[in-house]
């Protein structure tokens, strides 16, 4: 039977009495792990604004001005709370106001089909340290890797089980596995495209709400090759599979907007 998708590693948007209670302790990657100060400097925090309401998601740092993120976090925004250097989430190194100016969603953004889940973000220019750093994206000529059965890592402040309701206060991870795209149509049928990656979640180890457009890399290598997109309907502990971006089928376009 066909699982049907839902944004469950989206941004929830809430009231801000409903946002105030994501600074609490609690939610993280599904059975993910603690992450370490300065393990993951890549990693970016971002706090979205539309109209009165608010939700979080993910980043990843690839350049000095620039953050990739999932187009479903920043559609329709209004501006954006962009944390950086964070291990513990209300505790950033750095913390920039982006207005929607500076979103650039990809032109064929698809919210009905989840086609090219994919945005970026124009920071002021930030200065590297041990903990903000820039993540490596693929070389161009990785264009037709699969990955498949490779080690992966996913990291976010995403929720801890799919009855919990808050975030996590410390960065979580988890180790993953590559799964061929044919495997992930089981789950997904014609919603898996050749731009999407997916990973196993055996033992219910998966993203969840609030990992959206946070990265997955390579765990040999830390070079990103996904974003968090979407997952089942049914919940994050269900041994689903995730669905990632594919960042080497849209290094053209990142190219193009930023250089990069």
């Amino acid at each position: 039977m066909k699982v049907l998708i839902v944004f469950v590693l989206a941004l929830a948007y809430a009231s801000g009495s409903a946002l105030r209670s994501l600074d609490g302790p609690g939610g993280r990657i599904t059975n993910g792990m603690t992450a370490e100060n300065d393990t993951f400097p890549y990693q970016v925090g971002l706090s979205l604004k539309r109209g009165s309401s608010w939700g979080w998601c993910g980043g990843s740092l690839i350049g000095n001005e620039w953050v990739l993120t999932a187009a479903h976090c920043t559609d329709g925004v209004d501006s954006v709370e962009v944390y950086l250097g964070s291990t513990v989430r209300s505790s950033p190194k750095v913390k920039h106001h982006v207005t929607k100016s500076n979103i650039i969603i990809h032109a064929d953004w698809n919210s009905r089909t989840v086609r090219n889940d994919i945005s970026l973000i124009r920071i002021p220019h930030v200065k590297y340290s041990s903990a903000i750093h820039n993540v490596k994206l693929p070389k161009h000529e990785s264009h037709y890797a699969s990955y498949y059965g490779d080690e992966v890592i996913a990291s976010g402040w995403g929720r801890f089980t799919d009855l919990d309701r808050s975030g996590a206060a410390h960065l979580q991870f988890a180790f993953m596995k590559v799964i061929s795209n044919s495997e992930c149509k089981r789950t997904y049928y014609s919603s898996i495209h050749d731009t999407n990656i997916c990973v196993s979640t055996t033992g219910a180890v998966s993203t969840c709400i609030g990992d959206s457009g946070g990265p997955l890399v390579l765990a040999s290598d830390m070079v990103q090759v996904g974003l968090t997109s979407f997952g089942s309907s049914a919940g994050c502990e269900k041994e689903y599979p995730d669905v990632f971006t594919r960042v080497t089928s849209y290094l053209d376009w990142i190219k193009r907007h930023t250089g990069i």
